[in-house]
This record gives C-alpha cells, sequence and structure tokens, in this order.
C-alpha cells in the first residue's frame, strides 16, 4: 500500500462536531486553537440550510470560535453555484433564515425545485406545487439529503425523506450538491492547492462526513457527538480511518500521529 502524502488541509463539520444549536461540545473552542497551531489548511464544511452564512458565523463567534467566514463552506453555497450555472429560477423550499444567501436568484414564475432543511414549508400544498413543477419537467436540486439531525431535545428529520419522497412521486433522481457528494468536498479544497489524499474530514455523520469524504479520496474522522449513534462506525465501508469520542479527541491525534 502507498504511503501516505502528508496532511496539509482538516476539513471540519459544524453542527454536531463544533455545536449542538447554541451550544460548544465540551473543549472544542480550545482544540480548535491548538489545530491552528499546526501547519494545516481548515476549512469548515457544513450542510446546514437553517441558516445563511452570515448568520451562523455569528452564531460560532459568540460560542467563542476563531473562524472567518471565507474559511466556511456551505451546501447553501453550492446550491447558488448550481443555480447561476443552471441559470434556472427555482422553488426554494429553505428556511427563511437561509434565503439571504440565495440574493439576486430570481425566483417569480420557478422552473426549478430546490430542497433544504424547511420544516415550515414541508406542508401538503407547498410539497405539491414542488410536484408539479418536477412532472412540468423542473429539476429537483437537494441541497442535501440527510436522514435526520441533531437537536437539543433530541434527533430530528431531515430533508433527506422529504426529497426521496418528491423523487418517488414523480420518478425523477435530484441533483445532490452537499455533502456527501465528491463534487462539494473538491470545491472546499477548491484555493488549498491541496489534494484529497491530504486532508481529513471530522464529522459526526458516517455517511453524510466521514463516508462522503473517504470517497473523494480522504481519510475520515467519526466523532461520537451530535447524530453519532452507537454502532454507526459499522454503517460504511470502508470504515472511518479513526473514531473518536470528540473533536478535541480528534484534533489531539492528528496533532499527535498525522503530521
Amino acid at each position: 500500500m502507498a504511503a501516505r502524502r502528508a496532511l496539509k488541509a482538516v476539513l471540519v463539520d459544524l453542527s454536531g462536531t463544533l455545536h449542538v444549536e447554541d451550544s460548544a461540545v465540551p473543549g472544542a473552542q480550545e482544540a480548535l486553537k491548538r489545530l491552528r497551531s499546526a501547519p494545516v489548511t481548515i476549512r469548515f464544511v457544513t450542510n446546514t440550510t437553517k441558516e445563511c452564512k452570515r448568520d451562523l458565523l455569528e452564531r460560532l463567534t459568540k460560542l467563542g470560535f476563531d473562524i472567518a467566514e471565507n474559511e466556511i463552506f456551505t451546501s447553501l453555497t453550492a446550491a447558488r453555484n448550481l443555480l447561476e450555472q443552471k441559470q434556472v429560477r427555482p422553488l426554494l423550499l429553505v428556511d427563511d433564515k437561509a434565503l439571504p444567501d440565495f440574493t439576486g436568484i430570481a425566483t417569480e414564475d420557478p422552473n426549478a425545485v430546490v430542497v433544504g432543511l424547511a420544516p415550515e414549508h414541508f406542508h401538503y400544498e407547498m410539497m405539491n406545487k414542488a410536484f408539479r413543477l418536477i412532472l412540468d419537467g423542473a429539476p429537483l436540486i437537494a441541497i442535501h439529503k440527510a436522514r435526520y439531525f441533531k437537536k437539543k431535545n433530541g434527533l430530528a428529520l431531515g430533508p433527506g425523506p422529504f426529497v426521496t419522497g418528491l423523487e418517488y412521486a414523480t420518478d425523477t433522481k435530484a441533483t445532490v450538491v452537499g455533502k456527501p457528494e465528491k463534487t462539494f468536498f473538491l470545491e472546499a479544497l477548491r484555493g488549498t492547492s491541496c489534494a484529497p489524499e491530504e486532508a481529513v474530514m471530522i464529522g459526526d455523520d458516517c455517511r453524510d462526513d466521514v463516508g462522503g469524504a473517504q470517497n473523494a479520496g480522504m481519510r475520515g474522522i467519526l466523532v461520537r457527538t451530535g447524530k453519532y449513534r452507537p454502532g454507526d462506525e459499522d454503517k460504511i465501508n470502508p470504515a472511518p480511518y479513526l473514531t473518536c469520542e470528540s473533536f478535541p479527541e480528534a484534533v489531539e491525534h492528528i496533532l499527535g500521529h498525522m503530521l
């Protein structure tokens, strides 16, 4: 087996890995400071569609994380890039707090459907509107297809079940832009001068974070925080490069064994 190239980049998931809603994972802020002392590029990659990048950054800053806006790559950014590329007018099934990331995108007389996490929009009338647009030829774009995510009061349905329902009803397949898509991880590395083999991903989602990263050629570290459930590490093949209790433990492994 060929020797691994030196580690040059660390991709870090946000929700469930650094924080859960407005609570930081214990020790995560200090661990991030320690990671910044290493000779690696850090990028924060997230599928969150509950808020725009500006609000997300504000939330993280209030929690004590030292993160710059240009270090964050979101699935909302990837979705906007695709809409501009396709030059379509979307029906946006996203949380109202995410709408600022689509400023300037025309939405009147929609000819595409974009689905993120939007509990207030996941009702029969709106889903039926999306259904009819897709039947008439509108492309279905899923910001991501996560099955569920972690809230303070427990696990909650993600957009995946609703996207899958639209796929089933219209006999079509969605274009997915967020994790675990290979293109998402490669876009996140753009501008870092790092190859996938020189990067590691840390996240709480075995499929979307770790499995997606490893399929893109990176190593993946699964953390037992956020949405993690016992046995998750057995759900993907190949298995995670490493499973750790939390982000701080993952950082200690990187600093001690991967540089």
